[in-house]
C-alpha cells in the first residue's frame, strides 16, 4: 500500500481558515500575550496554542474522542478543569499576575510560562476533540486507502494554518503595544476587558454539552 500526498481542496482550506481565524480562547490569549509582553511572547503563545491541539487531533484520529463524547464523567471532568483554568486566567489578568502580566520590558525567560498557559487552554477544552472528530473525516474520501495518514496530513496543514494566523494576530497586536502601555488608563481597560473575556469564555465552556 502506497500513500501519496492529497491535493488540498479549497473547501478544506477555506473552512480551516474560518475556524482558525474565528475569535476564541487561543486568539484571545495570543492577543493578550502580544499586548502584555510583545512580539516574541505572541509567537510563544501561537506555538503553545498550536501545540495544545495535538492531543485533540490524535484523539480524533485514534477514535479516543468518541470515548470522550460518550463518557459524561470524563467530558465533564475535562470541562470543569478548563472552566477553572479560564477563571484563574481571568483573576491573574485582573490582578496583573501570571504569564500575561503587562511589563514595559518583557523578560524572554518567561516565554515558557506563555507556552505552558497556551497549551493548557487548548488541552482543557474537550469540545476541540469532538470538533476534530466531526471535522477531519469530512475531507477524507470514502475509498481512501490510508484514512489515518490522510487525517494526519490534514491535521498538519490545520496546525500550520493555526500557527500562521495566530502569529499574524500577535504581530499586529504587538505593533500597537508601545502605544498601549504608555497609557495607564488604556492598560487598565484592556486588563479588565481580557479578564472579562476569559470569564465569558469560561461560562461558555461551562454550558457546553457533549
Amino acid at each position: 500500500m502506497t500513500f501519496t500526498p492529497a491535493t488540498l481542496t479549497p473547501e478544506f482550506l477555506i473552512t480551516s481558515l474560518v475556524v482558525v481565524a474565528s475569535p476564541g480562547t487561543g486568539v484571545l490569549y495570543t492577543l493578550a500575550a502580544a499586548l502584555s509582553r510583545g512580539r516574541a511572547a505572541s509567537v510563544a503563545a501561537a506555538f503553545g496554542c498550536t501545540l495544545g491541539i495535538v492531543p485533540h487531533i490524535l484523539a480524533a484520529v485514534l477514535g479516543l474522542a468518541a470515548v470522550l463524547h460518550t463518557s459524561a464523567l470524563l467530558f465533564n471532568a475535562v470541562k470543569i478543569a478548563g472552566v477553572v483554568y479560564l477563571l484563574v486566567m481571568a483573576w491573574q489578568t485582573l490582578r496583573e499576575n501570571g504569564a500575561l502580566r503587562i511589563e514595559a520590558r518583557a523578560d524572554p525567560r518567561r516565554a515558557r510560562d506563555i507556552v505552558i498557559g497556551a497549551v493548557l487552554i487548548n488541552i482543557l477544552n474537550p469540545k476541540l476533540s469532538l470538533f476534530f472528530l466531526a471535522f477531519l473525516p469530512q475531507f477524507v474520501a470514502a475509498g481512501e486507502t490510508a484514512p489515518l495518514l490522510r487525517m494526519l496530513e490534514l491535521s498538519a496543514v490545520f496546525m500550520a494554518m493555526t500557527f500562521a494566523v495566530f502569529v499574524a494576530y500577535g504581530v499586529l497586536a504587538a505593533a500597537v503595544r508601545a502605544h498601549v502601555i504608555a497609557r495607564p488608563a488604556v492598560t487598565t481597560w484592556l486588563r479588565r476587558a481580557f479578564a472579562a473575556a476569559f470569564v465569558a469564555l469560561g461560562a461558555k465552556l461551562a454550558l457546553a454539552e457533549r
